[in-house]
C-alpha cells in the first residue's frame, strides 16, 4: 500500500504525514439547474451563473449518512486492497444526525467485524461543514502523537444538504469522502501550517431535531465566510513568514506561493469570489504594490478601503474579481468539478474539491506544488491549511496512484440518471415527511443506485436501521450483505469479504453560505 514503510523503523517521529488514498461518493441522480430554475419560476441564470452551479445531486429515501459513510469506506478499502486490522483510527465528520447518542462511526464499525478489529480510536466530530476537516486533523494529530501505535488512521466526511422549498434549495447536494492518512503520504501536511479563526454566530444551524432543514441569516452567512478567510489568511501567513525567518530568509509570503489553492464550496460563485478576496488582502498587505503593471494593474483606488467595510462592496469585488482571474483559472478552477456538478456536501465539499483538482492534473503537474485548502463550517470555525505534494511522481509512485484512483471522477459523473425537478421535489417532501420514522420501509429504486451502494432496507420500530449492499455484480444477491444497526447481542452477518492483508503504516512509513 502507498505510504506503508518497514516495520523496523521506530523513529520518534512518522514522516510526511497527510493523505494516502482518498475516495469519494455522491448519489447516482442529479437533478438539472437550468430545468430547476423554470420549475422555480426563477429568472434565468439565477442558479447556473448566479451561483454558479449546474447539477445538484440528491439523495432517495434509500440512503441516509450511514449507508453513504459505508458506502465510501468499503469502496476506499476494497479499491487500495486494505486489510481492516490496518486501521487504528476511525472518526467521522458530519452535520447529518439521525441520532443524538448513536455515532455514525458505531456503525462504520460494523465493517471491521469480518477481521475481528476492534481496537479503533475515533468517534464522530461535529460543527457544521467544519466536522470533516475536525477529524482530519484529529487523525494526523494521532499519527504524530505517543498514541501512534504504527496503523493507519480513517477520516470519514459525509453530509445529505437539503433545503425547505425557497431560495437556498439549489445550494444543497450529499456526498461522502474517506482519507487514509499515514506516514510517507504524497500529500503531507505542513508542520506548524494552519491558520485557525473561531467566533460565535447564528449564520446557519439547526435548532429543530425532527427536522433536516437549517435555519439561514444568507448575509451574515457570507460575511462570516469572508471574515474568517480574512483571518485565517492573516494568521497562515504570519507562520510562514515566521517560519521563514528562522530558515534565514525575509521573503513575504503571497498567493503566487500557493501552486493551487481550493475552498469550501456553498457554491462555485462564492469560491471564485473568495479567491478574489484573498488577493485584496495580499493587496492591502503590501507594501507598495504595483497599480500600473502586473495583477495589480488599475487597483490604485481601493488602496485604503478597510476589509472590513467591504464584505459586499460590489466595486471592490468586481475589480479584484477580474484582477485575479488569471489565477483562478490556474490555481482553483479545476478544483469546482464536483462542486459545480453535485453541489455542497457539507462536510466532504473541501475535499471534493480537493479530489477534483487531483482528477484533472497529471502527477508531473501535481508533484512538488503547495496546495492551501481553505475550510469553513458556520457557528462558525475555519482553518487554512497546506499540503505539499511529494516530488516523486513516477509511474507506481504514491502520487501516481492517487491520482490514478480518482481518474473517474468525471466518467462517474457522467453516468448519472438525471431526474426531472418535480421528481426531486417528491423526493423532498418524501424525506420530509419520513424523517425519523418507525416502522418504515424506504419506497426509493435500488436499482437506480451505484454498485456497491450500501442502502437503508428498514426501521424497525424502535428506530433500529438495517442496510443491505447492492452487489458490484448485479447477478448476486444483497440480501446476504444485510448489516443492522443492533445491539451488541444480536449476530449480524459480515459484510466484509476477506481482502489481502496489507502491512499497517508503522513509524516512517446574500445567499446562504449553506454552512
Amino acid at each position: 500500500m502507498p505510504g506503508s514503510a518497514p516495520v523496523s523503523y521506530l523513529g520518534p517521529w512518522p514522516k510526511d504525514v497527510g493523505i494516502i488514498a482518498l475516495e469519494l461518493y455522491f448519489p447516482s441522480q442529479y437533478v438539472d439547474q437550468t430545468e430547476l430554475e423554470e420549475f422555480d419560476g426563477v429568472p434565468t441564470g439565477k442558479y447556473t451563473v448566479g451561483l454558479g452551479q449546474a447539477r445538484m445531486g440528491f439523495c432517495s429515501d434509500r440512503e441516509d449518512i450511514n449507508s453513504l459513510c459505508l458506502t465510501v469506506v468499503q469502496r476506499l478499502m476494497e479499491k487500495n486492497a486494505l486489510s481492516y486490522n490496518s486501521i487504528g483510527r476511525l472518526e467521522v465528520g458530519t452535520e447529518t444526525i439521525i441520532d443524538k447518542s448513536k455515532s455514525v462511526k458505531t456503525a462504520l464499525m460494523q465493517l471491521f467485524e469480518n477481521s475481528g478489529n476492534t481496537d479503533v480510536e475515533g468517534i464522530d466530530t461535529t460543527n457544521a461543514c467544519y466536522g470533516g476537516t475536525a477529524a482530519l486533523f484529529n487523525a494526523v494529530n494521532w499519527v504524530e502523537s505517543s498514541s501512534w501505535d504504527g496503523r493507519y488512521a480513517l477520516v470519514v466526511a459525509g453530509d445529505i444538504a437539503v433545503y425547505a422549498t425557497g431560495s437556498a434549495r439549489p445550494t444543497g447536494g450529499a456526498g461522502a469522502v474517506a482519507i487514509l492518512i499515514g506516514p510517507n503520504a504524497p500529500l503531507a501536511f505542513e508542520r506548524g501550517l494552519r491558520g485557525t479563526h473561531m467566533q460565535h454566530a447564528y449564520d446557519f444551524y439547526k435548532p429543530d431535531m425532527v427536522s433536516e432543514y437549517p435555519v439561514v441569516d444568507g448575509k451574515l452567512s457570507i460575511q462570516c465566510y469572508l471574515s474568517a478567510l480574512d483571518r485565517c489568511y492573516s494568521v497562515y501567513r504570519n507562520k510562514i513568514h515566521a517560519q521563514w525567518q528562522r530558515e534565514g530568509s525575509d521573503k513575504s509570503f503571497s498567493l503566487e506561493d500557493f501552486g493551487f489553492l481550493v475552498f469550501h464550496s456553498p457554491y462555485c460563485k462564492l469560491v471564485q469570489k473568495s479567491l478574489a478576496r484573498l488577493m485584496l488582502n495580499d493587496f492591502l498587505n503590501h507594501p507598495s504594490p504595483n497599480t500600473e503593471t502586473g495583477p495589480f494593474t488599475g487597483l490604485e483606488a481601493f488602496r485604503d478601503v478597510q476589509p472590513e467595510d467591504t464584505y459586499f462592496d460590489r466595486d471592490v469585488e468586481k475589480a479584484f474579481m477580474k484582477a485575479s482571474t488569471d489565477m483562478f483559472e490556474r490555481k482553483t478552477k479545476a478544483s469546482l468539478l464536483i462542486s459545480n456538478q453535485n453541489g455542497n456536501m457539507y462536510t466532504p465539499s473541501v475535499y471534493g474539491c480537493l479530489a477534483s483538482l487531483i482528477a484533472q492534473h497529471t502527477p508531473s503537474q501535481m508533484a512538488g506544488q503547495r496546495i492551501g485548502v481553505f475550510s469553513y463550517g458556520s457557528g462558525f470555525a475555519a482553518t487554512l491549511y497546506s499540503l505539499r505534494v511529494t516530488q516523486d511522481h513516477i509511474p507506481g509512485s504514491s502520487l501516481d496512484k492517487l491520482v490514478l484512483s480518482l481518474s473517474d471522477l468525471k466518467t462517474r459523473l457522467d453516468s448519472r440518471k438525471k431526474v426531472s425537478p418535480a421528481l426531486f421535489s417528491e423526493n423532498m417532501k418524501l424525506r420530509e415527511d419520513t424523517h425519523h420514522l418507525a416502522n418504515y420501509v424506504p419506497q426509493g429504486s435500488v436499482e437506480d443506485l451505484f454498485p456497491g451502494t450500501w442502502y437503508l432496507t428498514r426501521v424497525d420500530d424502535k428506530h433500529r436501521r438495517e442496510y443491505a449492499r447492492r452487489p458490484l455484480d448485479d447477478d448476486l444477491p444483497a440480501e446476504s450483505e444485510r448489516v443492522r444497526s443492533s445491539s451488541a447481542t444480536e449476530h449480524i452477518p459480515s459484510p466484509v469479504k476477506k481482502m489481502p492483508r496489507m502491512p499497517a503504516a508503522t513509524a516512517g512509513s446574500e445567499r446562504a453560505v449553506s454552512n
